[in-house]
């Protein structure tokens, strides 16, 4: 039987030295994970659509969409899944603001990039990111264990 492959796709939106972040809740873990805006990619949506939508559900923002800034893959053991993230650039003139009764994201944040190591506590988010940031020529990142498990709402 063939792993479930979850394509992600991710925003990195800066200002004035700070990257928005969102916190979501996933029901297996106590505390909510700090990300970038984005998520996962709907059965015949393109990455841009995907990324559009998501950061109206997330940070009700309209989006103008740049590069392509990174890949990132993993793979959960657990559950088998293997997970690609997609991460553009993305501007915005508008300040985010989160959807009342969003249950998933529930709060965003302007996190300065010198305190981005320590607010995203998982691996596979924090550290292609910051990489990218620090030098743009690296685009592809790949962990062969994510070294955790995400249990989306939907999930059976």
């Amino acid at each position: 039987m063939d792993s479930p492959r979850i394509h992600l796709v991710t925003g990195v939106l800066q200002r004035d030295g700070a990257v928005l972040l969102a916190a979501s809740r996933y029901r297996n873990h106590a505390q909510p994970l700090w990300n970038l805006p984005g998520g996962r990619q709907r059965h015949g949506e393109l990455l841009h659509d995907a990324l559009r939508r998501e950061f109206d559900e997330e940070a009700s923002l309209a989006i103008t969409i740049g590069e392509l800034r990174y890949v990132a893959e993993s793979y959960d053991p657990t559950d088998r899944t293997h997970f690609t993230n997609f991460a553009f650039a993305v501007e915005s003139a508008h300040e985010p603001r989160l959807r009342a009764g969003d249950a998933h994201v529930i709060e965003l944040a302007w996190v300065p990039c010198a305190e981005l190591a320590q607010r995203l506590s998982v691996a596979v988010v924090r550290e292609p990111l910051l990489a990218n940031l620090q030098d743009r020529s690296r685009r592809y990142f790949a962990f062969t264990d994510a070294g955790i498990t995400i249990e989306f709402s939907d999930s059976p």
